[in-house]
């Protein structure tokens, strides 16, 4: 007499049957999804997502969802002010007090970013979409374990 049971796990179905266990297709499919967002960022990925899902997003939920998968849980952020913001909920405030004085503006990246090591930068400028730019930059940062761990902000002269 075989005994079966069925336990069920983030809605999949997962079959203990005689010594065997076996995953329903959604569980095998959830598993390479948890895969695949174990996969570390690449730096540029990381500048990339650090302008537009962070600085670049107004909703204030999907700008913490992208500090929780792109940020460290120790980040600092350095801007040009001297101002330090250490850890993802001073980043998210510092991001969305930003985003309020200017959201209606885009930042459009001047060049690819480049990476040396576990360092990368990116060059952009932002503005309202249409009109010239208003604000030129630079991100660096430092990478760790593919998310960033520190960005450094340098204000450049628009030309």
């Amino acid at each position: 007499m075989s005994i079966t049971r069925r336990i069920f796990l983030s809605g999949s179905a997962l079959a203990l049957s005689a010594g065997s266990v076996a995953l329903s297709a959604p569980a095998a499919s959830q598993l390479d999804v948890s895969r695949k967002q174990t996969v570390p960022n690449s730096i540029s990925t990381l500048l990339k997502r650090n302008l537009t899902d962070v600085f670049g997003e107004n909703d204030p939920v999907r700008r913490r969802a992208a500090i929780e998968e792109i940020f460290t849980e120790d980040a600092v952020f350095y801007d040009p002010n001297k101002n330090v913001y250490r850890g993802r909920a001073e980043i998210d405030r510092i991001a969305g007090t930003l985003r309020e004085m200017h959201r209606d503006f885009t930042y459009q990246p001047l060049a690819e970013p480049e990476e040396v090591g576990n360092g990368g930068r990116i060059r952009w400028v932002e503005g309202r979409p249409g009109e010239a730019p208003e604000i030129a930059g630079t991100d660096f940062i430092i990478a760790r374990d593919g998310r960033i761990a520190a960005v450094y902000l340098f204000f450049d002269k628009l030309k």
